[in-house]
């Protein structure tokens, strides 16, 4: 395996990882925040189910986004490309996007989500709000995404 092969995967892992542990992170912040409602109201659980999973996506991109690198690479049901250091520190560098915005948007999604929960809880016709509010976080995280595929298919291979 060359460095630059192993310079590309490393961006690979590390976007994955750091979009998944925001996901994780904003998941939980919803889920606890859910829960100490739902201890109350087990009626309110559907409504906030969907808030606490919205922080999960970014988890799915950053996943999504190094598998397109891994792909690309030939290194998943392919013939593998002999990638130089120059393109493993591009395929590196065009993940970074989602691996870092992915980390950060999904744990201010979770923050989000757990505002939401609780005016939902105070007043559950509200749950449609709260959940265009926790939306709108999810619009860099989606920006990030972009931007990472497009720098992934302009790297030259």
């Amino acid at each position: 395996m060359t460095t630059g092969t192993v310079i590309a995967i490393c961006g690979a892992a590390l976007c994955a990882t750091l979009a998944g542990i925001g996901s994780a992170c904003g998941v939980q912040l919803g889920g606890k925040a859910a829960a100490g409602v739902v201890a109350e109201n087990p009626n309110m659980f559907g409504k906030l189910l969907v808030l606490q999973a919205l922080p999960g996506t970014q988890g799915i991109y950053g996943f999504l986004t190094a598998i397109i690198i891994i792909v690309r690479m030939g290194l998943l049901g392919g013939t593998p490309v002999e990638v130089s250091v120059a393109q493993g520190w591009a395929l590196f560098g065009a993940a970074m996007p989602i691996g870092i915005v992915g980390l950060l948007s999904a744990i201010y999604q979770g923050k989000t989500a757990v505002a939401s929960i609780h005016m939902t809880a105070k007043q559950p016709d509200s749950s449609a709000k709260g959940i265009t509010m926790t939306a709108m976080v999810e619009t860099y995280a989606i920006l990030a995404l972009l931007v990472s595929i497009l720098l992934v298919f302009g790297i030259q291979l």
